[in-house]
């Protein structure tokens, strides 16, 4: 079995528990770790979970909302951290203890019965990665963290099973927003942050018979509204607004099995 959950997403901190389940065995990975490691705990703490159940943990990129606690954690637990060399090289190349391994665009990475597929994004960072997750079986796409979906990304995200998927930012609200000109423009740039459009856009092209859940992540809380991320996601799918799903900064979302 695989399933999922968001700890928290938005700006303010970023994490996701993915965990297989093989006859006796359980792996769990989480991808980011965004807070100080004291709230981590408390959050884990939610979903039944210590720190010390973690087999991996992956980067994604270095901003901090996204590698927060890293290195006390894997320092902490002694658990393995994977990100890009660029991630690395932007976080200044820090000693992990032998823990530290480089994670590239198209290898496969095993961590007991999960199989984590790295992908690039065009992303204001200096090496991004996203993640596609499958236990053979089943198959999640987290995707946070992008100005625009390349035929690369999209190509990574087909015959999903789950996505975690980042609407960032309501065009018209951004627009209008108190953020400086410069802000403005790198969030709804390229290389920034998905709007809903943008986003609802890559659902609908990845939308199969076999994804159950779609998972809204990253939701700015100045320049978005959870009810306007909820219709944009029932247009892509042609769905109830109200069955859509979001996670929030403070909570994150409920496990999700596939």
């Amino acid at each position: 079995m695989l399933r999922f959950r968001s700890l928290g997403s938005g700006s303010t901190g970023n994490a996701t528990l993915v965990e297989a389940t093989s006859g006796g065995r359980v792996t769990r990975l989480l991808i980011d770790c965004g807070f100080a490691l004291r709230h981590l705990d408390t959050r884990l703490a939610a979903a039944g979970l210590a720190a010390a159940d973690i087999d991996a943990v992956f980067i994604t990129h270095e901003h901090g909302d996204h590698i927060g606690c890293a290195r006390a954690l894997s320092r902490r637990e002694q658990i393995p951290v994977w990100m890009s060399e660029g991630t690395w090289l932007a976080t200044g190349g820090h000693d992990y203890q032998g823990r530290l391994h480089l994670a590239r665009d198209g290898v496969d990475i095993e961590v007991g019965d999960l199989c984590i597929q790295p992908f690039t994004v065009p992303h204001d960072a200096r090496e991004p990665l996203q993640l596609r997750c499958t236990d053979g079986a089943r198959h999640l796409g987290v995707l946070t963290d992008l100005g625009h979906a390349t035929p690369h990304v999209l190509a990574c995200l087909m015959g999903l099973d789950a996505l975690l998927l980042e609407f960032n930012h309501d065009s018209d609200l951004l627009a209008g927003s108190a953020y400086p000109p410069f802000l403005k423009q790198r969030v709804g740039g390229n290389y920034g942050h998905l709007s809903n459009s943008a986003a609802a856009a890559i659902a609908r092209a990845v939308h199969h018979g076999g994804l159950r859940h779609l998972l809204a992540a990253h939701l700015s809380e100045q320049n978005n509204r959870p009810e306007i991320v909820r219709e944009a996601m029932a247009a892509a799918l042609g769905a109830s607004a109200h069955e859509m799903l979001t996670a929030t900064a403070s909570e994150g979302s409920p496990w999700l099995a596939l």
